[in-house]
């Protein structure tokens, strides 16, 4: 311990090294990275006077070929200019199109690495080719949209070119801003098997011989133009996903007449399609306080058996939504249950076959409810009347008013019961919340998901995180949570999460992951929950039903929270660093009080907790001493050491006293501790520092730095620490919140790490001489039974 001059008491809280190098500045703003506001696009990040947004509304017949497994359809598409430009054609995206043998996605695929083919080695020492069957079966499969005609309102050829996945209209007549047109588009193509190509839609067949369609990216839609990017055409190659614009659809479905189908949209004509008793039964749902079976396991599993015959029509409308999507399947149990509370009036349900019980009936419909409780809270009130959740296939894919979900019960090898892992149910219900939050980013605050993957599944899995926090205490640790990141944050395979989402090495850590503990680091650690919820409201009030940029993403946080995060939005969304940051180092001090009887006591007391010397130690005792020996040598300085009091001493110090300022003399008096503490930014990102203090008495409490402390030098700090008693213990992000990547470097004394030591390992195998041998002489055998199997055939 060093004792500290009265004068030096006065130190700034924070001193900071002087760096070596050419100084970094972590805290600059990020004009050279953000877009110039404009009257669009305000420097505040809300939407300027001059915002504008096209329109696209659809009427769309469609009839399902269940036997044949493809879908028929004509379209037609009113587009409204709302732009200032005149526009000459127009972008249509033809998303079945990455199902063509040729298409992008299909020829730039390639297969897993030779050393992911070696671990997927399995019992029979083979290599499993599920990792390459989808580029095997895509060369063969007749994909994409077969375009049958393009016509104007009045049946006139529209001049049409297609460019892989999209497609360009040649308008007659340049559609001038405020102008709106109208165009028809007659189309097909074959549906895919979801679990053979892959992929967000398709149909999945059962063992008993029936199909469960989930159908979306259908009908050929309008690309999206805005005042960022102009026309969105980006090529789909299958990550990047949708970008969209709103409109109102009126669509009627053709399907085999035993089928149920769920869709977005407001079912227009259900006396043509439900029978009475279900149709009570829905009427019942509305004002359920737990979810109504719609169409029973008992009647779905009637149809199964029996089909019947024709067709009949189902009729939806939907109003102001970005897309639209379906599943139908005679196998199909329908529950549902309303929820009304504010401004929200919306009926959830639920359609999966009896292969999803008993998890789906329990779990399903109570997930979207409570999904939309939690999102109406930090964003708004879901402004649909509907909200659906389907069991199929695809494992979780989002459109407005419908998701589609995996998870489903396994049967148990004795019993032939289905029964459900801890896994899958909690599976289940974050993936149900994960999906119909998807209602709110990205199917109304409407990003441009082709360029920016976090905008819409960053966010949204930020809010999962937040009403899976308030489904149960103690809900299963989910992807997101800042200690979780940590090793991601770690990884040389990084890019920024400002990547776009075709170029993502690692998609769930990158475009899920992360953005998600960045935000719970912004909430929990930066801002506060009280000025974040805040901030992230206004954002999602802001842009709901307008299509959001990251600019406009920062600014509103920034603006509503009255808080520069610039540091943080570079730090987290456009570098790879990480946060590491070491306690290298701490200098014990207290104040110098000039009083010779304190501090000679002192001083006497820090010498005697000196370690004795060895040599002192073997000599006392065996060692005469002449001065023993020989007393007349003894004179004043034998009487007197060092640290003896003489009246010099104490005239100097009644002197020093009456110089003292009134603020000296409290600080005098209190009998604080001082403590100097070296901090090492390693990982580059700078962030606060959250200082657990440890006390001798025992007592701990935490001291919040922000992260401007590193303004002055973001790779070496020196903290002064002030305390009322002697510290004993410091750890820096005690809780783990700041996605600390080495927490071994994060306390003084340091700790040990925990870890087990195994004793019990699996055999090493033997050195085995006649290993080369023995497989060579199983080849020749396993050949020698395969002729003898064809000359038996």
């Amino acid at each position: 311990m060093i004792r500290l001059p009265i004068g030096l008491a006065a130190l700034c809280l924070t001193m900071s090294a002087i760096a070596a190098e050419p100084f970094d500045d972590k805290f600059r703003q990020l004009d050279e990275l953000l877009p110039t506001p404009t009257t669009i696009r305000t420097a505040s990040g809300a939407p300027g006077h001059a915002y504008w947004q096209q329109r696209a509304d659809y009427q769309i017949r469609a009839s399902l070929d269940e036997a044949n497994r493809a879908i028929t359809g004509a379209e037609t598409i009113t587009y409204h200019n709302n732009s200032p430009d005149t526009l000459s054609y127009l972008w249509v995206q033809l998303d079945q199109n990455i199902y063509k043998p040729n298409s992008d996605a299909r020829t730039t695929a390639t297969v897993p690495s030779r050393d992911g083919w070696a671990k997927a080695r399995g019992p029979e020492d083979g290599v499993k080719f599920d990792a390459v069957r989808t580029l095997l079966e895509a060369r063969t499969f007749p994909g994409g949209f077969n375009i049958k005609s393009v016509k104007d309102a009045n049946g006139r050829p529209l001049n049409f070119v297609i460019n892989r996945t999209m497609m360009r209209i040649d308008l007659p007549q340049p559609l001038k801003a405020g102008a709106r047109v109208a165009f028809s588009i007659e189309w097909n193509y074959n549906i895919t098997e979801s679990k053979v190509l892959g992929g967000r839609s398709g149909y999945e067949k059962f063992d008993d011989k029936n199909d469960l369609f989930e159908i979306a990216q259908w009908f050929p839609r309008m690309a999206a133009y805005y005042d960022v990017y102009g026309w969105q055409h980006k090529q789909f190659l299958g990550a990047g996903e949708f970008t969209l614009e709103f409109g109102d659809y009126d669509i009627q479905l053709t399907v085999p007449a035993d089928h149920v189908v769920a869709s977005t949209g407001e079912l227009q004509n259900p006396d043509a399609v439900l029978s009475a008793a279900q149709r009570e039964r829905l009427r019942q749902a509305r004002s359920a306080t737990k979810p109504v079976v719609i169409v029973t396991q008992a009647e779905a599993e009637a149809k199964e058996k029996t089909r019947a015959a024709g067709t009949r029509t189902w009729h939806f409308k939907a109003k102001n939504v970005r897309d639209f999507a379906f599943a139908s399947s005679r196998k199909f149990i329908w529950d549902a249950q309303g929820y009304k509370k504010g401004n929200t009036d919306v009926l959830a349900m639920s359609y999966y076959p009896k292969e999803g019980n008993p998890l789906w009936e329990k779990y399903s419909t109570q997930s979207i409810i409570h999904t939309i409780d939690q999102y109406n809270k930090y964003s708004f009130d879901y402004p649909y009347p509907v909200a659906i959740s389907v069991n199929g296939p695809v494992g979780g894919m989002e459109y407005p008013m419908i998701s589609f979900n995996g998870p489903r019960p396994t049967k148990d090898k004795k019993t032939g019961e289905l029964t459900y892992s801890k896994r899958t149910k909690y599976g289940l219900i974050s993936v149900i919340i994960h999906e119909v939050g998807h209602n709110y980013f990205p199917m109304v605050v409407n990003s441009d998901e082709r360029q920016w993957t976090w905008m819409d599944e960053g966010l949204n899995s930020f809010v999962q995180y937040l009403a899976e926090q308030a489904w149960e205490e103690h809900y299963p640790q989910s992807r997101g949570e800042p200690r979780v990141i940590a090793e991601y944050m770690k990884s040389r395979n990084q890019v920024p999460i400002m990547t776009n989402s075709e170029s993502v090495l690692q998609f769930g850590n990158n475009a899920y992951a992360k953005p998600t503990a960045a935000l719970i680091v912004l909430r929990e650690t930066v801002l506060g929950r009280e000025l974040f919820d805040f901030a992230f409201k206004e954002y999602a009030q802001r842009w709901k039903f307008k299509r959001p940029t990251p600019a406009d993403f920062f600014r509103t946080m920034e603006d509503a929270s009255g808080t520069d995060l610039d540091w943080f939005w570079r730090g987290w969304f456009y570098t790879t660093d990480a946060v590491d940051v070491s306690v290298d180092g701490i200098s014990e001090y207290s104040i110098g009080t000039k009083d010779p009887e304190v501090e000679k006591a002192w001083k006497r007391a820090q010498r005697d907790a000196e370690p004795v010397s060895i040599t002192d130690q073997r000599n006392k005792g065996t060692l005469p001493r002449r001065i023993d020996a020989h007393p007349e040598l003894k004179d004043f300085y034998n009487e007197h050491d060092d640290f003896t009091v003489t009246n010099k001493d104490r005239n100097t110090y009644n002197t020093a006293v009456e110089d003292l300022e009134d603020w000296q003399k409290a600080l005098l008096k209190e009998g604080k501790h001082l403590y100097l503490v070296d901090f090492s930014n390693l990982g580059g990102l700078v962030s606060p520092l959250v200082l657990e203090i440890q006390l001798a008495s025992g007592k701990k409490y935490i001291e919040r730095v922000p992260a401007e402390v590193w303004r002055y030098s973001p790779k070496k700090i020196t903290k002064l620490i002030i305390t009322d008693e002697p510290m004993v213990g410091l750890t820096q992000d005690p809780y783990w919140e700041t996605a600390d990547t080495d927490t071994s470097n994060n306390s003084w004394p340091r700790k040990a790490t925990p870890s087990r030591l195994e004793l019990y390992k699996a055999q090493q195998p033997q050195n085995d001489l006649m290993k080369d041998f023995n497989e060579k002489l199983k080849t020749k055998e396993d050949k020698a039974a395969a002729t003898d199997a064809q000359k038996a055939e």
